[in-house]
């Protein structure tokens, strides 16, 4: 049975960036601090680091966050930047400032393009990132492409057929999935992440992507009453249906 980690309090709440080690002294002794139900005023107190938590530690009168491991679905709007540092819109100025400060760092999974709206998935946690982005678990994105020219009736077949090759690359893509929807909409569903690799496809065939919303990736939905902009927590079943 794997040992179940401790922390003291000030480096936990720190890490997780609610403040210093020593602002969650201040915050201690001013009673903004309770575990348990009681204050909690020695922030040195060693404490088991469980998924529990936030239903036992509250700050200044709110649960806790999640601890190492939690998952946000976004849903990006147009014309931010899955990046930590470019100039502009980021995504990450959705999230509370303090998650800017959470150690391990949130990072998105997988990125999309500026142009590009829709389900984006944010995570501290780094195993669950690579599992999710690994080529070897073919997890599925679909996307909902509008296309400035009405489909000519072989894409399908050409994405389906795993020979397609784009231009300035020298392996063809894997087998992709195209429903159509209308004449110029389709849905396709990828299971690599190539650069632009969904418009790039479209190219081939000359056409072009006039708006692009990812709606899905593995069995995860983008929730329907979830807004651009607004963001949600992942359950534990919510997380699994990724991979499903």
């Amino acid at each position: 049975m794997a040992k179940i980690p401790t922390s003291r309090v000030d480096k936990l709440l720190s890490s997780m960036g609610y403040g210093s080690r020593s602002e969650m002294v201040h915050m201690a002794k001013a009673g903004g601090i309770t575990l348990d139900g009681a204050e909690l005023s020695d922030v040195s107190k060693r404490i088991p680091v469980t998924r529990d938590l936030p239903a036992r530690i509250q700050i200044d009168g709110e649960p806790l966050d999640p601890v190492v491991g939690m998952v946000i679905l976004l849903n990006k709007p147009l014309g931010m930047t899955c990046s930590h540092k470019e100039a502009g819109a980021l995504v990450y100025d959705i999230l509370p400032q303090r998650w800017k400060r959470r150690d391990p760092a949130i990072s998105t999974i997988g990125r999309l393009d500026k142009q590009t709206s829709g389900l984006l998935l944010l995570t501290d946690d780094g195993d669950l990132l690579h599992r999710v982005i690994s080529p070897r678990r073919h997890v599925k994105k679909t996307y909902r492409a509008k296309l400035a020219r009405p489909l000519g009736g072989t894409e399908g077949d050409l994405f389906a057929s795993g020979q397609l090759m784009l231009e300035g690359e020298d392996k063809p893509l894997a087998p992709a999935e195209l429903e159509v929807v209308s004449d110029t909409e389709a849905l396709l569903s990828v299971t690599e992440g190539r650069y632009h690799q969904v418009r790039r496809m479209f190219a081939a065939t000359g056409n072009h992507v006039e708006d692009l919303h990812r709606e899905r990736l593995g069995g995860l939905s983008l929730p329907d009453g979830l807004a651009p902009g607004q963001w949600k927590l992942l359950s534990e079943d919510e997380i699994a249906l990724i991979f499903q």
